[in-house]
């Protein structure tokens, strides 16, 4: 695996509309880790890619209403099997952060790489998609060079009382071991 021209070799893409151009595109110095499962709490199925270029059918799930209108994308999922999903190359802004802070750096949509964890808070993520992140980030950090290890942060980590994920389930310490292996 390799990028080229912000987009993964050898995964599959799906472009998302909910991109716009970064600030300061050399500026790529944070990756967020979400976890997002549709319907909440089931896995499989292409929900998530539909939520990520704004065609999710409001009639498919009671929960599906509550997410009309809203325009939200990452720049990589990870599903359970630890196969990856590409919405939007890692040079332009991916709308997954929200309202955010990092070390006292506001707007980390702005200068950040989201990364989606298939899965919920309470469930523990399975171990190809500890592998595949940890591939990932390995990867974002050659070719990226202001990513650093201290520079990795969950979704609630950088919205604390408004987001909650990846949870209590994701193992950071897994993930530190898995980056620091050859």
């Amino acid at each position: 695996m390799d990028i080229e021209n912000g987009w993964l070799s050898e995964v599959d893409r799906m472009l998302s509309p909910n991109c716009d151009e970064r600030p300061d595109a050399e500026d790529i110095s944070l990756i967020v880790i979400h976890g997002i499962s549709l319907p909440p709490g089931e896995f499989g199925g292409g929900w998530i890619d539909r939520l990520f270029t704004n065609t999710l059918p409001a009639e498919a799930h009671p929960c599906f209403a509550q997410l009309q209108g809203l325009q939200v994308s990452a720049h990589v999922l990870i599903r359970r099997d630890g196969q990856m999903v590409q919405y939007v190359p890692f040079h332009r802004r991916a709308w997954h952060a929200g309202v955010s802070s990092f070390s006292g750096r506001e707007r980390c949509n702005d200068y950040s790489i989201g990364i989606e964890l298939e899965g919920t808070d309470a469930t523990p993520y399975d171990t190809p998609q500890y592998e595949a992140l940890a591939q990932l980030i390995r990867l974002l950090r050659r070719h990226y060079p202001r990513l650093s290890a201290e520079a990795i942060a969950g979704h609630s980590d950088i919205a604390p009382g408004r987001k909650t994920d990846p949870g209590p389930s994701f193992q950071w310490s897994r993930l530190r071991t898995l980056l620091v292996a050859p």
